[in-house]
């Protein structure tokens, strides 16, 4: 597709969730609700536009080559994905189950049960594929020099004892000459069959129509298997089982799409490329351009206000401290004249406030038994108006999805773009935002210059000496709070080592393994279609594999994949998969860390025995499981970055 429809994609997202912000602020005015089924519907149908935007802006951020769309387009698509996730968290406290049925409200809007499957962002893996590469090379080198590669895990085996193993092995060895014995003995006895059957029936010469008869049979029997094998496949093809032969071959247009879909990719990391560098040198442009402009402008702007103000209150005023803001906090506050306005406003007020406060005082004398009983009833009225009812939570990201929304209404909403064909990065945008932080910049070395200048001012013309202020002696000394005691900082019990020989360890130990690649969609189940009916009947319906592939989405790879939705979204400690075996637990866990490019720990209690012993042990093997794991996010240098633990 084209880089117009693209942005079509973005503009109807964008208009989607604006009418849902829109409707979510109104719901924040409205009284707290009472009826649970209402409730869980208003959540259920948010939910459900949702995961749609964020299928449709999980696309474009994909498929988009403009790096400064992109930026805005991330900030959303975060605050989408931790929106979904409150939602979730909020359907769960309501009816105290993790699966949620909207077979409903599907039906209502007119959607089928794959506009609800959580999408797996795929810059989760994208924007670290060098270093995950970089990490596999070194896992499979650590394993091939240890010989590890082929092995499998180590199960753990009860030793027998030496009587016990001399029977066994007695025991299969009586087996296996009695299987030679039994096979001698028939080749025997057929021998001797072949000679009786020769003996009685004489010799004979060979028999053309019965080798004939034997030849049709082989070759007739051979052509109907064919025909019968061309039969299933046409009628599970007719059935739906089977997909058709012209589907099972990639076509031409697809293989045509997916090889744009590749270039995009790389007209992506050229654009990025360009725009990081962009950045650097644009700034510098503008620092050696319009840099000694802004700073003549500056000290100009601020001796008018120093000017301005001796010329109103009689004095020149203090410039603010760094901590204050410096010139900021000039610019930021009122003009010289609005400042003498208020001063004369405020001595009014307190002047008028002094009358009240007598007035006031002479009233209270008055009205002191009156006023006590009536205040109890007052408050006793309020207590038992207020009724309990369900109001939405307070979230972490409709702020983001409100900015980011905001940038894309300001920006790109109705920006001409004809002349950027390639859609690469726009130099204006990049000066409008380089020359804030050059003003800044500029700023904090014009206060330096403002401050010296202002200090010889008022040593030349207010005949001022420049006193230095001494701290009050009462206040020097800081008296200790008394408070909770400060934790303990962890003891590094590896100080001297490297991630990259823990990382090796671990994995020459068999605690750090590999894991299989295997995609979430590869787990494969139908949807629960009756869910809403048998819980309207009071009938807990058994969840279905659809619903525990959309969990592990929420609570395992939305969280892992991304730093801002980890850091804000409702907290998920850990995941129990439970059932019995063979109903792809371990499968999920292996999607789970292919999804995110999450390392895969196996600390099962087989696994561990022996190989870390006692208390020291143990605590020795859990912070070299942990110590990988502090890094953070952005921090994907070292090896471990991101891991999992699975019994």
């Amino acid at each position: 597709m084209s880089h117009t429809t693209y942005n079509k994609m973005w503009a109807e997202a964008q208009e989607a969730l604006n009418g849902l912000l829109q409707r979510e602020i109104e719901d924040k005015s409205l009284k707290p609700q009472k009826d649970r089924i209402t409730v869980f519907q208003t959540l259920a149908t948010f939910y459900i536009k949702y995961v749609q935007i964020f299928c449709n802006l999980e696309t474009v951020y994909d498929q988009i080559v403009h790096p400064q769309k992109r930026l805005v387009i991330r900030q959303v698509l975060e605050g989408v994905m931790g929106r979904i996730l409150e939602l979730k968290n909020e359907m769960v406290e309501l009816e105290n189950s993790e699966f949620h049925y909207f077979d409903d409200i599907l039906q209502d809007l007119k959607l089928s049960p794959e506009h609800i499957e959580i999408p797996i962002p795929r810059y989760f893996i994208k924007e670290k594929l060098k270093v995950l590469r970089e990490r596999e090379k070194i896992l499979a080198q650590i394993l091939i020099n240890s010989g590890l590669q082929d092995i499998k895990p180590k199960k753990f085996v009860k030793p027998l004892p030496l009587e016990e193993v001399i029977r066994v092995i007695q025991i299969s060895e009586r087996a296996r000459q009695g299987r030679l014995r039994a096979t001698f003995m028939k080749q025997i006895y057929l021998e001797e069959k072949r000679e009786r059957q020769a003996r009685l029936q004489g010799v004979k010469g060979p028999n053309l129509d019965a080798a004939a008869l034997r030849i049709q049979k082989v070759w007739r029997g051979f052509t109907q298997w064919k025909k019968t094998v061309k039969m299933r496949e046409e009628e599970m093809i007719f059935l739906g089982m089977n997909p058709p032969p012209q589907f099972q071959r990639i076509s031409a247009s697809v293989a045509r799409a997916q090889n744009v879909e590749t270039k995009r990719c790389e007209v992506q990391g050229w654009h990025e490329t360009e725009y990081k560098k962009a950045l650097v040198s644009i700034k510098t442009q503008l620092r050696e351009i319009e840099g000694p402009d802004i700073k003549e402008s500056l000290q100009d702007q601020i001796r008018q206000w120093f000017i301005e103000c001796r010329h109103i209150t009689g004095k020149f005023p203090d410039y603010p401290n760094e901590e204050e803001g410096g010139s900021t906090a000039i610019f930021s506050q009122k003009t010289p004249d609005q400042v003498a306005a208020e001063l004369a406003a405020k001595e009014e007020e307190a002047a008028v406030k002094k009358k009240t406060k007598e007035k006031g005082k002479k009233e209270k004398k008055k009205k002191k038994g009156k006023g006590k009983g009536k205040g109890k009833e007052k408050k006793g009225k309020t207590d038992t108006e207020e009724e309990a009812g369900w109001k939405m939570a307070p979230s972490n990201f409709l702020p983001i999805m409100e900015e980011g929304n905001n940038r894309y209404k300001d920006i790109w909403q109705n920006r001409d773009e004809r002349w950027n064909f390639p859609q690469e990065y726009d130099p204006e945008l990049i000066k409008e935002e380089k020359r804030k932080e050059v003003e800044e910049e500029i700023r904090v070395q014009v206060d330096e210059l403002m401050r010296q200048e202002l200090k010889n001012l008022k040593l030349a013309v207010d005949r001022e000496k420049d006193k230095k202020r001494k701290k009050g002696k009462k206040g020097g000394k800081k008296k200790k709070k008394k408070g909770k005691k400060k934790k303990k900082k962890e003891k590094d019990l590896t100080p001297d080592r490297t991630i990259d020989s823990l990382y090796k360890e671990l994995v020459e130990e068999g605690l750090l393994i590999k894991s299989k690649t295997v995609k979430l969609s590869d787990y494969v189940g139908e949807y629960s279609y009756l869910g809403t009916t048998l819980r309207q009947v009071d009938i807990e319906p058994m969840p279905s594999l659809t619903d525990v592939r959309q969990l592990i989405a929420l609570y395992g790879i939305l969280p892992l994949g991304s730093q801002a939705v980890h850091e804000k979204a409702p907290l998920v400690k850990a995941l129990l998969l439970a059932g019995p075996t063979g109903v792809g637990k371990k499968m999920l866990v292996h999607a789970l860390c292919t999804e995110t490019g999450a390392n895969l720990f196996n600390l099962s209690a087989s696994n561990i025995a022996g190989k870390y012993p006692g208390k020291s042990g143990l605590q020795m093997m859990l912070h070299m499981v942990f110590k990988p794991a502090r890094p953070s996010w952005s921090d994907l240098t070292e090896l471990g970055q991101q891991q999992l633990q699975c019994d």
